[in-house]
């Protein structure tokens, strides 16, 4: 449940946000990606936040908001090893990382890093099922 001041965060930020696309550029953001994106906005202050809902592409019903890719560029990450960086974004999450979230790639730059580099990386396509069920080559 997102708490009054989050709820004020997030109204107060939304013309500041990079960007926020559903797996299929739907624009359509549903409570637990609103609640990554303030909790992050909070915990980190970033230059950019880039939140990709990327649940649609994974055998998961229509809708769900499982599966997520976040680039977030902030001055905090200065001088801290891409391990600290990700801890640091783990610890704002970790209410949704231990309930509704089941998959986060994480993109945790500088801004310096971030403007030899502005995209957000590309996902693999899902291959579906439980490593039991594929056929091997």
């Amino acid at each position: 449940m997102l708490s009054g001041r989050l709820v004020r965060r997030l109204v107060s930020m939304a013309g500041r946000v990079c960007l926020s696309r559903g797996s299929a550029g739907s624009a359509t953001v549903g409570p637990v990606e609103a609640a990554i994106r303030a909790k992050l906005e909070e915990a980190l202050n970033p230059e950019v936040l880039e939140l990709r809902n990327e649940s649609g592409g994974h055998a998961v019903p229509p809708g769900s908001e499982t599966h997520f890719r976040v680039a977030v560029v902030s001055a905090r990450f200065e001088g801290l090893s891409p391990l600290q960086r990700h801890r640091l974004v783990h610890n704002a999450l970790s209410e949704e990382l231990a309930g509704p979230v089941h998959a986060l790639a994480i993109q945790a730059r500088t801004p310096a890093q971030w403007r030899e580099n502005p995209q957000l990386d590309a996902s693999p396509p899902c291959l579906g099922g439980s490593k039991k069920t594929r056929e091997t080559p």
